[in-house]
């Protein structure tokens, strides 16, 4: 028998940090709640203002997740990406707007369908524009960063004067159904409907993406193409089929993270997905590039941490997410979670 490399460390030699290196992003949002616990004396205030950061944070995620596929995958940065969200909300409301009578229902049923349909209506507007945008905008600057910042945020000018031209240059607001206004009370603490459906959103999102990514061929596929995709290519896979698609999903994400965003500040204007996209841009970057996990943790703590220093100190929410960005990146500079690629 071979005997193993001396230099080789066993389990049993491996510190506590190093076994939980692995693990250690997922432990921070458990911590971070302890801590606004701590920072918060009253129970029913830091309730409610966990709820409100995890339903925040479920929402960047949706709108980042797709971004971070599409750099991950493609190697590309999309400052386009915020048009998808202002296209998803605007889409949705108006969709919303048609259906007046089902969302004034008091049925919570017709409610969730009129919200189902809009996102629907949304999510395959963003797809068709994603589609699109990728032919015409992306697919002649493959390889070129900065022709790819300078490109895509042309871009986003473009669609959003288009979006001007189209619904006008007002803001737009919008009601929420009305089964999902209001609040419950729990624990003494108010705790508002559409939020808890945010975080069911998001949730179910997050599952269904690990499930693609991990059990299906073709997300077997899309890991492969981020860790090498020579080797996918020369394997006989279409790859450029597959960034095509993980383009058009990462879209269609990001018009259905707009209608939520929408229904959330029941307000839409054309320049909200650029206004959103310096917090997903944060999210991406402490995540890892490329990584669904670190984008959803990060998203978390983005919307958590946010909440909470607003209420704590108002002036310094302004900053909080910058400082996040700068300690996760001093600790891990390639991010929480990082997509190694094969060289």
């Amino acid at each position: 028998m071979t005997a193993a490399p001396k230099h080789a460390p066993k389990m049993a030699e491996l510190s506590l940090a190093d076994r939980l290196g692995p693990w250690m992003p997922v432990l921070l949002v458990p911590l971070l709640v302890v801590l606004g616990a701590l920072a918060i004396p009253e129970t029913s205030s830091w309730l409610t203002l966990t709820v409100s950061g995890l339903a925040m944070g479920m929402m960047i995620f949706i709108m980042a997740s797709g971004l971070t596929l599409v750099f991950g995958l493609m190697d590309v940065i999309n400052f386009g990406h915020g048009a998808f969200v202002s296209i998803g909300a605007f889409v949705g409301v108006s969709i919303l707007l048609l259906l007046g009578q089902m969302t004034a229902a008091p049925s919570l049923g017709l409610n969730l369908i009129a919200v189902l349909l809009a996102v629907l209506g949304a999510m395959a507007a963003t797809g068709a524009v994603g589609w699109a945008f990728e032919k015409v905008i992306v697919m002649p600057v493959y390889g070129h960063h900065l022709k790819q910042i300078l490109v895509t945020m042309g871009g986003l000018i473009v669609v959003e004067q288009l979006i001007i031209v189209l619904w006008g240059p007002e803001e737009i607001y919008i009601a929420r159904p009305e089964a999902l206004k209001g609040a419950i009370t729990f624990a003494g603490a108010a705790l508002e409907k559409y939020r808890l459906v945010a975080v069911a959103v998001g949730l179910v999102v997050f599952i269904a993406m690990r499930f693609v990514l991990r059990r299906t061929k073709i997300g077997l596929i899309v890991r492969a193409g981020v860790q090498n995709g020579e080797m996918v290519q020369a394997l006989g896979y279409r790859l450029r089929r597959v960034f095509v698609g993980v383009f058009i999903a990462g879209s269609a994400l990001a018009g259905l993270g707009g209608v939520m965003w929408g229904l959330y500040q029941e307000v839409i204007t054309a320049q909200m997905g650029n206004q959103a996209m310096i917090l997903i841009f944060i999210v991406v970057i402490i995540g890892g590039l490329g990584s669904v996990e670190g984008c959803f943790i990060g998203a978390l703590l983005v919307g958590l941490l946010q909440n909470y220093v607003a209420f704590l100190e108002p002036k310094a929410a302004l900053i909080s997410n910058i400082a996040l960005m700068v300690a996760i990146l001093m600790w891990r500079p390639m991010g929480m979670i990082p997509v190694v690629k094969a060289k």
